[in-house]
């Protein structure tokens, strides 16, 4: 089985910066998508940024966050990472990475963290 550890979320004042890190460890061929979400309090779970390997690293980010995220993963290591500045309030949620992964056992499967929060006071 393959494991997604998150870590770097918190408090922040607005306008500041944080930087979330997804460790993902265990059954791992290869990483053939990964992405971050986020989910604020009685709202639905939200795309906030994703990249795809499979197409080429195409890398798609939600409106909301234009500009002020940016996903990344560290060559050689299956870590990946989304920078935010300029953050808003708005921005409060648990945050959740995601990885679409292809097992040496052959499956691929889709593994999620179990979150992280972050809140930005105004």
């Amino acid at each position: 089985q393959v494991q997604l550890v998150e870590s770097g979320g918190g408090l922040v004042a607005a306008g500041g910066s944080l930087s979330l890190s997804c460790a993902a460890s265990g059954n791992i061929f290869s990483i053939d998508a990964m992405g971050w979400y986020r989910q604020a309090p009685a709202k639905q779970r939200e795309l906030v940024a994703s990249i795809t390997y499979t197409s080429g690293g195409r890398i798609i980010y939600a409106d909301s966050v234009k500009g002020r995220f940016t996903i990344s993963k560290d060559n050689g290591k299956n870590t990946f990472t989304l920078q935010m500045n300029s953050l808003k309030p708005e921005d409060t949620a648990v945050y959740f990475c995601t990885a679409r992964v292809l097992l040496r056992t052959g499956p691929t499967n889709d593994y999620w963290g179990q979150g992280t929060q972050v809140t930005v006071s105004s």
